[in-house]
């Protein structure tokens, strides 16, 4: 009997493409990158609560400007906890269902960095201003005299206050909103966000996807509204906390992220940096060229090249929809 030709073994597939960012695999490489960065964000939390324990400046108060002081001391409608909840842990929860969805550890790492940075440093700046302003609040008049009683300096006739200290302490603290800056730099950063994954700047003209950015913002304005009609900031401090907030999420999403209408503002920074030189794991894999076409090798000097010309032409006959699940932007 005739031997039969041995079978050659199959050849091993080619992968395209770099390995994709799992948590598992990529999570513990990007936070050892960027532990300076969470060092950082570290200081700048400690140098918020320390901000918080410093006295600030009891601006002069007369007895002539009590007249725009002396509205009701009424409670929080949005409670000071309640801030961190809708403006921190809300859009983390949303950056974390698109990590399971598509499970980019780059996005979600540097969303949630770029977020706690935002509202951070926006704390900062925020209770600073505080602190040096000393502006006194629409209700300082009741925290400076509980029992409705005024008293006056004989030769000033400043106030001479005789509610309690901490009470007091707050009333200095108008300028700015507290509450605006941190929803517009929490909320407006995931407006920043929203905005990059809907492609709400794609002139197509889908006015839906401007709802969908819009919304965050309308809820940071609402808040901001609330300081007003509970009588604890100015119209000034409000507009001025939500300029703040929203400068500052601004420039810390454009820090890890594409513009929103840019080709590439699907994915961040890292994760085109990550398509352009992408690790080795098993076989060699090598990187593009500055031309961004990917190589890659196996056994033999196998090369592949992706034009950005094919991607774009293959991109465009998917729907709004199938674009976001393609991750349209990233390379």
């Amino acid at each position: 009997m005739a031997d039969q030709p041995e079978e050659m073994p199959a050849a091993p597939a080619i992968r395209l493409g770099p390995p994709h960012p799992y948590l598992k695999t990529h999570g513990g490489k990007v936070a050892r990158l960027h532990r300076l960065d969470w060092a950082v964000l570290l200081l700048i939390a400690a140098a918020d609560v320390g901000l918080n324990l410093v006295e600030p400046f009891h601006r002069f108060v007369g007895e002539d400007m009590l007249a725009d002081l002396r509205y009701p001391l009424k409670s929080n409608t949005v409670p000071v906890w309640a801030v961190p909840v809708y403006a921190v842990i809300g859009p983390i929860v949303v950056f974390v269902g698109l990590y399971l969805k598509r499970r980019n550890v780059y996005d979600m790492h540097h969303a949630i960095l770029g977020l706690l940075f935002s509202v951070l440093i926006t704390g900062v700046l925020t209770d600073a201003i505080k602190d040096g302003v000393g502006r006194p609040r629409p209700n300082f008049f009741w925290r400076c005299f509980p029992d409705g009683v005024p008293k006056y300096d004989n030769i000033t006739r400043g106030v001479l206050c005789d509610g309690v200290a901490s009470v007091i302490k707050e009333g200095h603290k108008s300028f700015p909103s507290g509450h605006s800056s941190w929803s517009f730099a929490g909320l407006g950063f995931l407006s920043w966000y929203l905005a990059g994954k809907v492609k709400a700047f794609d002139r197509r003209g889908h006015v839906a996807k401007l709802c969908v950015v819009l919304l965050p913002l309308l809820l940071a304005a609402m808040v901001a509204v609330s300081r007003v009609d509970d009588y604890w900031h100015h119209w000034q401090d409000v507009f001025a906390g939500g300029i703040l907030g929203l400068v500052v999420a601004s420039f810390c999403y454009l820090q890890f992220f594409p513009p929103p209408s840019g080709e590439q503002g699907f994915w961040p920074h890292a994760y085109s940096e990550h398509i352009l030189n992408p690790e080795r794991e098993g076989q060699a894999q090598s990187t593009a060229s500055s031309n961004h076409h990917r190589r890659l090798s196996s056994r033999g000097h196998v090369a592949v090249e992706m034009s950005t010309a094919t991607a774009s032409q293959e991109a465009s006959s998917l729907g709004p929809m199938e674009e976001m699940e393609e991750g349209r932007g990233a390379r």
